[in-house]
């Protein structure tokens, strides 16, 4: 898998991008449902200033100690930071979004 820049290169030099790492073990259907649902997720709140790196640790194993990830699939948001890791398939919107602080708990 590759990193994927969705941030529009035409923009202003000084808009902010997050910088997000999604570890997966292979292109299994959790995967790949944790992948659709971070774009979606991006697509309606970031607005184009996102940074998506795919992470497969089935080839590259060594990658998951920098990170410390024990479980997978594993959203690491390491801009802005602080960094944070949200574990799963990201099906839950409402908590990505709080886990992300893109929205506060109510």
């Amino acid at each position: 898998m590759e990193s994927i820049d969705y941030q529009d290169k035409s923009s202003s030099a000084e808009i902010d991008t997050w910088e997000l790492r999604l570890y997966v073990a292979g292109q299994t259907p959790k995967s790949l449902k944790a992948f659709t649902n971070l774009k979606k997720i991006c697509e309606e709140h970031l607005g184009g200033k996102y940074r998506i790196e795919v992470i497969d640790l089935i080839e590259n194993p060594q990658l998951a100690k920098g990170d410390q990830i024990l479980a997978l699939p594993t959203l690491v948001r390491k801009l802005p930071e602080p960094v944070k890791q949200i574990i799963g398939d990201l099906s839950n919107t409402e908590k990505v979004l709080v886990g992300l602080d893109l929205r506060h708990v109510l």
